[in-house]
Parts: C-alpha cells; structure tokens; sequence
C-alpha cells in the first residue's frame, strides 16, 4: 500500500524549507523527483543531499513560476527528464513582510504574482502530462494564515493562501473527469531555516503555543503530500488539510496552560 516508487514528481520551490521536505520525502520513497527553483546554486545544493536518500532519478529545473513561459518549459523538462509527469507539488511561495498602512502596489504585485499566478501558472504547464498519467495528482502547500488565521504585517501574504483555496476547489472540479485530484495542505509552524534564524526563545515561544509542544518539520508536510499523492488517495479531491500540531485549536494560551 502506499507505494511511490516509480512515480514521476515535480516540486516547485524546493531547495529548501518545506519544499526540501516534501521532495526528500519522496524521494525517500523511491520516486523520481525534478526540484524547481531560481537559483542553479541551491538547486545543485539541493541534488546532492536528495541523490543520497533514494533509487529514484533527481534532477533540477530552473523556474520561475511567476512567467507562465518558464512554468511550460519547466513541465516539459520534467516531461523529457522522466517520460511523464504523475504528481506537481506547486509548493513555491514567498511571505515578505508589508504591513497594510505601508503595503506598495509592487509588494502585493510580487506576492499574487509569486503565490497566485504561479501556482496556477504551474498547474497549467503540467495538465496535459498530468492527464496522460491518468492518476494525476496535484498538491498546494497553502498556509493557515489566510485561509484560517491571520498574522500583522502579512495581509497580502494570508490573501494569496486564501486565493489558492478558492482556485483548488474549482480547479478540482475541472480536473476530476480527467483522473486529476487536486488537494492543499495547510502548515502551520514549520521548522525551516528561516525560523531557526530567530533563535531559541522564540522557536521556545511558538512551541508554548502548539498544543503538540513543537513546531512542525518540512517532512511533516511531506508525508501528507506524499499520502495524497499515492494511488489510495484517488478518492480525496478538493480538500485542505490543516497540519500544524493542533495549533488553531486553543481560543488562547490560557487553553494550554496546566
């Protein structure tokens, strides 16, 4: 049950964070994985530590998912690389922060762009190969802020996670008498470099916060993207799962404490 081995993946924003996560998952899996990034130095990176993990092909595509030119020369070098393409997890995103009483229109531009547009923009390029497979699967990595929480300083970031949500569920319903399923998933505190940066007492805050007690890891989000993926999954389309250790459950600390 479960098997992945064989299967033809693409990852976009995958050097690193949650992306790295979900591809050294499959990978592990025995899949064969193409990353997609900007920088040819974090993809080469990025190659190195995955080609160790599993039997499957690793190989690297530049991409920027904001042009919808590059996300089709992305699909077909995937296509070429792996004769098909059975799973697109369009995973790039950014989150800089901007809060609204100095947001630029070029601020929320670059975010719709990069999260919205893209994401789409990725799932176009990949149809045609996702169709042939007949068992296509495609998996968003949304976010809880937006589509469930809200955070100062990101409104443009929480409207483009919410924007993805609306796009899946239809999207879904298109893709479905094509053999397509369509699924997000929802993290919350993920451990990646960026948080790491921050230093022990606040990684020790966000915990407090998280009825688990720990922030989440990259391969956290992984293993539910590789579930979805997998052949047992056929039947969940349209949905969004929300991983983050119970977080949005607590109406405050005070639910936590004792």
């Amino acid at each position: 049950m479960f098997a992945l081995a064989g299967k033809n993946v693409l990852v976009t924003g995958a050097t690193k964070g949650i992306g790295y996560g979900i591809a050294a998952v499959f990978a592990t899996a025995g899949a064969n994985v193409a990353i997609a990034a900007r920088s040819q130095a974090d993809l080469d990176a990025a190659v190195s530590r995955l080609d160790a993990l599993g039997s499957g092909r690793i190989v690297a595509v530049t991409v920027d998912v904001a042009d919808p030119q590059s996300c089709r020369d992305m699909a077909a070098a995937t296509a070429a690389a792996f004769g098909g393409i059975d799973v697109l997890c369009a995973n790039a995103g950014i989150f800089p922060e901007a809060p609204l009483d100095t947001m630029t229109p070029d601020d929320l531009a670059t975010v719709l762009d990069v999260n919205v547009k893209g994401t789409v923009y990725s799932v176009q390029a990949c149809l045609e190969q996702l169709a042939a497979s007949r068992a296509g699967r495609v998996i968003l990595t949304s976010s809880i802020t937006g589509p469930v929480t809200g955070f100062p300083g990101w409104s443009h970031y929480g409207a483009s996670k919410a924007a993805q949500l609306g796009f899946m569920r239809t999207a879904a319903i298109e893709l479905a008498p094509r053999g397509i399923t369509v699924n997000a998933v929802l993290p919350g505190n993920i451990l990646t470099e960026g948080l790491r940066d921050m230093g022990e007492d606040y990684l020790a805050g966000m915990a407090r916060s998280i009825p688990a007690g720990t922030l989440g890891t990259p391969e956290d989000i992984g293993h539910l993207a590789a579930f979805l993926a997998t052949d047992e999954a056929r039947y969940i389309t349209g949905q969004s799962i929300v991983v983050d250790g119970g977080q949005i459950l607590p109406e405050s600390l005070d639910a936590l404490a004792g």
